[in-house]
């Protein structure tokens, strides 16, 4: 049984960020590098991973995802990454 889904931004080739979920974040950025997730992700290949959030329900995560997607700017998506990144090296 899953216990953990994700919501996770991808920068992708172009520089263009994409937001999705998942219960299994390593194999979903393998699919999405090997041409057979997203359409939008799969003509900006490679991507890579730059942001996530662990969620105990996928209601919790699809909400959380619809949120970034329809609610975040650019910029505001660019400072949660920052963010992100700042708690991990400070």
């Amino acid at each position: 049984m899953v216990s953990s889904f994700y919501v996770y931004i991808l920068r992708c080739s172009d520089g263009t960020l994409y937001t999705g979920y998942t219960n299994n974040l390593e194999r979903r950025l393998k699919t999405h590098n090997s041409g057979k997730g997203a359409k939008y992700v799969r003509s900006r290949l490679p991507c890579v991973l730059v942001y996530s959030e662990v969620y105990a329900s996928k209601q919790e995560a699809m909400s959380r995802e619809w949120y970034i997607k329809n609610k975040l700017s650019r910029k505001d998506k660019l400072q949660l990454i920052q963010s992100y990144f700042s708690g991990i090296y400070n």
